[in-house]
């Protein structure tokens, strides 16, 4: 059995990852850290898994670290890097679902995220945990950093355009969707039912923090620079992200219907839907799931991609599993396998 800790376990992800842990035939959960809730029984915080774990929230020490394979961050961004080296250093994995290790140059770390990285030797090492693009790699890899949630369903829509070099790289354009979940679990107005119900808005038009995330991995897939436009929206739902995406046709010609199939065929969570269908975030609600949807209005130069995935699954908590997974040489899919509560 693999052991597992997370440092983190009180927010939507770090519940989502209780949650599948707790169920994986193949890992044995045995330490859960909080700042706040020490002391305080997992199952209290989490009723809906009374009578699957019996744990309590501990503090984060090097003491309760040391009977783990893996370790899980699903703490606020800047956790990570604080311990990443030691962790290694004792042989622990460590998948990091914050944005730790997502950027490559700690000049962009800083930028976008407002404080110094304290270990820049090791963003070269670790690997982005995108299966769909770096499964052998993440096989390997010592230091896994978790894609965001909208990261995730943008790349997985525009990765067979870009790879087969059919749309024009410079002119790329995201319209996304979020539940109020992807903000985290915490006490802001901007996310009070009250204030977000019945309610549609954009946020963060000018830079969201997932935007140089987003670029530099289209930037990989493309193999050259890419002008990319990205627009989050938060809407009055729990889960989910519908992410519409936008791309215009340098090859006219080509059967877009059949080339996302053919790139996802081997796939176990990635979903294309029929031609011309409309994925709904439902249907991937507690699942690992990527549903993709293909369109081209009145046959023109312009395709457009819809994507949706559940923020804390696929696009968080399912894919730091997913990853763990491919660490440890387990079927991929183990621990993951669900269906949707519709409605």
């Amino acid at each position: 059995m693999i052991k597992a800790g997370i440092i983190g376990g009180t927010g939507y992800t770090g519940g989502e990852l209780l949650r599948l842990l707790a169920l994986h035939p193949a890992v044995e959960l045995v330490m859960v850290t909080s700042r706040s809730k020490q002391g305080v029984r997992v199952d209290k915080l989490f009723p809906n898994l009374r009578g699957r774990l019996d744990l309590v929230f501990v503090e984060s020490t090097n003491k309760v670290f040391k009977d783990c394979d893996v370790i899980f961050f699903a703490a606020p961004n800047g956790t990570a890097m604080q311990s990443a080296v030691m962790l290694l250093e004792s042989g622990i994995r460590v998948i990091d679902l914050a944005a730790d290790f997502r950027l490559k140059r700690s000049d962009d770390w800083e930028k976008w995220y407002g404080m110094p990285h304290v270990c820049p030797e090791l963003l070269g090492e670790a690997v982005y945990g995108l299966p769909e693009i770096n499964r052998e790699a993440i096989s390997r890899a010592r230091l896994v950093a978790n894609p965001g949630c909208y990261p995730t369903a943008i790349q997985l829509g525009f990765l067979p355009l870009l790879e087969a070099r059919v749309v024009d790289s410079l002119s790329l354009i995201a319209d996304t969707k979020s539940g109020i979940s992807g903000a985290g679990r915490k006490a802001e107005i901007d996310i009070l039912f009250s204030e977000a119900a019945e309610n549609f808005r954009a946020y963060n038009v000018s830079g969201h923090r997932h935007w140089p995330e987003i670029s530099q991995g289209l930037m990989r897939i493309a193999k050259g620079p890419v002008n990319f436009v990205f627009v989050p929206h938060l809407t009055p739902m729990i889960r989910g992200i519908h992410a519409t995406l936008y791309a215009t046709l340098i090859d006219t010609h080509v059967d877009l219907q059949n080339l996302f199939i053919e790139r996802y065929s081997h796939e176990p969570f990635v979903d294309v839907l029929e031609y011309k269908s409309h994925p709904e975030t439902r249907s991937v609600r507690g699942l690992n799931y990527c549903r993709l949807a293909v369109h081209r209005p009145q046959s023109g130069k312009t395709v457009v991609i819809l994507s949706v995935i559940d923020n804390l699954v696929k696009g968080a908590a399912g894919q730091a599993v997913q990853n763990m997974n491919l660490m440890f040489g387990l079927p991929e899919t183990a621990g993951l396998e669900w269906v949707s509560l519709v409605p």
